[in-house]
């Protein structure tokens, strides 16, 4: 199990957007988030939160390279965040290894061959739309049947544009065109998803559906974070995406004790 910490270089994330739009804000958050516990570092310089407005490839990168720059060797890996190829290229030049698409390699065409010339890791997320609508009455028969299905495709696509298999990581996207009751539905379905045989990336820190439950605000869910986080690694999960590194190691640490 390995824990993703979360580097947001943006003005707007919905928990943290602007605390560490500074690079060296960023760069020191992203350490102390190593230092505490985080494999892989996620720098993102575009929220990609509910509504929000798309930023330019120029703006994005602004904020990321720096940052990547500052934290290369850090942590056993570097993330970018982008759906964009020409960001995406920056990055690995400054240090990154992974691709986080949110797209799945749908929002840029240049995106796979990039990420296959470069023998990168990628990981495909499941979102419905896009983020500035995402979030207006997604609906599904079944989310884990509909997710899995479209995870399974993406993943062929991947293969089938050259990149090796063993580097790719699979996201349902909670949070991501979902209510509440579909984040928990794939929740629960995580083993149905594992089933695909790449590793899980799952998302849950301070989101939105937390809040549904108990009425609580983003700085106030990390036990629902917590909560969500331990149920999806006992399921199956191999990466939680967290912005509360030294807590969730905790969590992870006592679980694996009581679990054997």
């Amino acid at each position: 199990m390995k824990l993703m910490g979360v580097v947001n270089v943006t003005p707007d994330s919905f928990s943290d957007g602007g605390l560490y739009l500074d690079p060296r804000a960023a760069i020191a958050h992203g350490k102390a988030l190593a230092g505490a516990g985080a494999a892989i570092l996620d720098v993102g310089g575009e929220s990609t939160r509910p509504g929000a407005e798309p930023v330019g490839a120029e703006e994005e990168l602004a904020r990321v390279e720096p940052v990547i720059a500052g934290l290369a060797g850090v942590a056993e890996a570097i993330s970018v965040d982008t759906s964009k190829a020409s960001v995406a290229a920056a990055a690995l030049d400054a240090g990154a290894s992974i691709v986080n698409d949110v797209t799945a390699l749908r929002g840029d065409s240049e995106m796979a061959a990039l990420i296959a010339d470069r023998g990168a890791g990628v990981i495909l997320m499941h979102m419905a739309g896009e983020p500035r609508t995402m979030q207006v009455n997604p609906q599904y028969g079944d989310v884990v049947a509909e997710v899995r299905d479209f995870l399974a495709a993406r993943l062929a696509v991947a293969v089938a544009a050259g990149i090796d298999e063993s580097r790719i990581w699979l996201d349902p996207g909670i949070g991501f065109g979902k209510t509440a009751q579909h984040n928990f539905e794939l929740l629960r379905g995580i083993g149905e998803l594992a089933r695909l045989g790449r590793p899980l990336v799952i998302g849950t820190s301070r989101k939105t559906f937390i809040g549904r439950v108990d009425g609580s605000e983003p700085d106030h869910r990390l036990g629902g974070t917590i909560a969500t986080s331990i149920l999806a690694a006992t399921a199956g999960a191999a990466v939680l995406r967290v912005h509360d590194v030294r807590e969730m190691a905790q969590a992870l640490t006592v679980a694996s004790a009581v679990l054997g």
